[in-house]
């Protein structure tokens, strides 16, 4: 049995988990992250790798053009570029009724003060999209976005957390926090570690740690669904959406086309286990068949599905206990937390360290969750 002191024990080694070590280390902290399996061994290493302000949930978009400066600059903070490259994010309208969905939505963005976000009409769209279906009507886009690759961001985060002073227990599942005295004890698989600050990063195991905490809320273990073509021509430069379907659609340098956007496999989290849906992924195919026909000729030569944590309304919780002064939680990113990863782990740094933020977390309170009377 080990028993480990620091100022903050971090639960959960995915990207938000190595993002905020890392800003509580450059604060003056010291940290421990506790991981049950290994680093960026879920969501964190195996989503689709989008880094995409376009289409965010409007209480996300001030975190996301936060974080998206960072992503800009990312190989001054964790000495790796991540595999990060500049690439229109645009959402395609395959109706004139997605079309005008897609004009409100800009237009609610620039009353917010956002102007990322712009509409493409039918020429447009081909400018940026030669290949696309000749159905298609216009889309909306955020041109200064992009993508880059999880497992080689999130290691990066880890090595650089780790030149900083920060210790990473890997295969070590936390299974019970307490509060004793001033400290938080978390009981381990490996020995027991106490810290002055916890943060809850456990993704779709999170729920758990919040009820520990006195603050259940529900947290849906979710498996997002992926797959892989063999090299093709090169037809598309931009990461691609859908206004009406679920798609999240990319060619890699190596002509490569990296196919995802939301349909879910099976996650089961008691065993570490996700199970593809082939049915669901054939819609996927078929959707991406639809938006660029030359994708026909397209062999499938790999799928995967990552665990990942969703929440009841889709946003994550980011958020300081509601019950333990000390305590903070950044989890349940519902699919699209990637992105975020640097901006949460600035802003759970920021709170860890000092204990207050002037970032709009409000909206991500774990208490929006507390039954009513």
């Amino acid at each position: 049995m080990t028993n480990r002191t620091a100022d903050l024990v971090v639960i959960g080694g995915g990207i938000h988990g190595c993002s905020a070590a890392l800003q509580a280390a450059m604060r003056g902290l010291e940290v421990v992250v506790i991981e049950k399996d290994t680093v960026a061994r879920h969501a964190s290493g195996v989503n689709a790798g989008g880094v995409r302000r376009l289409g965010r949930a409007y209480a996300e978009v001030p975190i996301s053009q936060r974080s998206m400066e960072i992503w800009h600059r990312i190989e001054e903070l964790v000495d790796d570029d991540c595999g990060f490259q500049r690439a229109p994010q645009i959402k395609v309208a395959e109706t004139d009724a997605d079309l005008r969905d897609l004009k409100d939505r800009a237009a609610h963005l620039r009353a917010m003060g956002f102007e990322h976000e712009v509409v493409l009409d039918r020429d447009e769209l081909r400018a940026h999209l030669p290949a696309v279906s000749e159905h298609c009507v216009g889309g909306l886009a955020s041109l200064e976005d992009g993508f880059a690759l999880p497992y080689q961001t999130t290691f990066a985060f880890q090595r650089k957390a780790r030149s900083l002073g920060v210790r990473f227990a890997e295969n070590c599942r936390a299974q019970q926090v307490e509060r004793i005295g001033s400290d938080f004890r978390v009981t381990t698989e490996r020995g027991v570690f106490t810290g002055r600050k916890l943060l809850n990063c456990g993704g779709a195991w999170a729920g758990e740690i919040a009820r520990q905490l006195g603050e259940p809320v529900e947290v849906e273990p979710t498996a997002p669904m992926m797959l892989v073509t063999s090299r093709m021509p090169r037809f598309c430069s931009a990461v691609v959406g859908n206004q009406s379907r679920p798609l999240s659609f990319k060619q890699m340098q190596n002509g490569t086309v990296v196919i995802g956007g939301g349909r879910r496999g099976r996650a089961l989290p008691d065993t570490n286990v996700s199970e593809l849906i082939f049915s669901e992924l054939r819609q996927t195919a078929e959707t991406a068949m639809a938006i660029f026909p030359i994708m026909r000729q397209a062999t499938i030569v790999r799928s995967w599905a990552g665990i990942e944590g969703r929440m009841p309304d889709g946003i994550p919780v980011i958020s300081p206990s509601s019950t333990e002064e000390g305590a903070y939680h950044a989890f349940g990113f519902s699919s699209h937390g990637f992105q975020l990863g640097p901006g949460v782990g600035e802003i759970m740094g920021e709170l860890v360290a000092t204990g207050a933020t002037n970032a709009p977390i409000a909206p991500f309170a774990i208490t929006r969750f507390t039954p009513g009377p």
